[in-house]
């Protein structure tokens, strides 16, 4: 118990700081928020818990083939803002948006063979 609140405290606490340093600097906030330290920390906390760098190995994996579809959201959002639209509702849409390019992205992969 007293390492998953550790783990949840060490992970808020980076999402916190990116987000009081991009309220200085937003190109700052991006460079560390596009580091892809959530997902060492995953590493991290996998290969702790397991011992098993197969785990590791394979969850790198999907990251790698997941990323590409997560891009749709930093596209639709800025672009439906730009536009005047509400938020919310652009934050809503790029989501939804996004969602579908997993769901398109993993019909893919499969279809290739690509097993996650």
């Amino acid at each position: 118990m007293v390492y998953t609140a550790i783990k949840v405290l060490l992970t808020a606490v980076l999402v916190v700081a990116i987000s009081e340093v991009a309220k200085r600097s937003t190109v700052f906030g991006g460079i560390l928020a596009s580091l892809p330290l959530t997902s060492l920390l995953a590493f991290i906390w996998l290969y702790g818990e397991t011992g098993d760098a197969g785990k590791v190995a394979s969850l790198s994996y999907s990251v790698f083939w997941y990323v590409l579809p997560s891009l749709v959201l930093f596209i639709v959002l800025p672009l439906l803002l730009a536009r005047g639209v509400n938020f919310w509702l652009s934050l809503l849409i790029a989501s939804a948006m996004t969602a579908a390019a997993y769901a398109l992205t993993a019909s893919i992969l499969a279809r290739f063979g690509v097993t996650l």
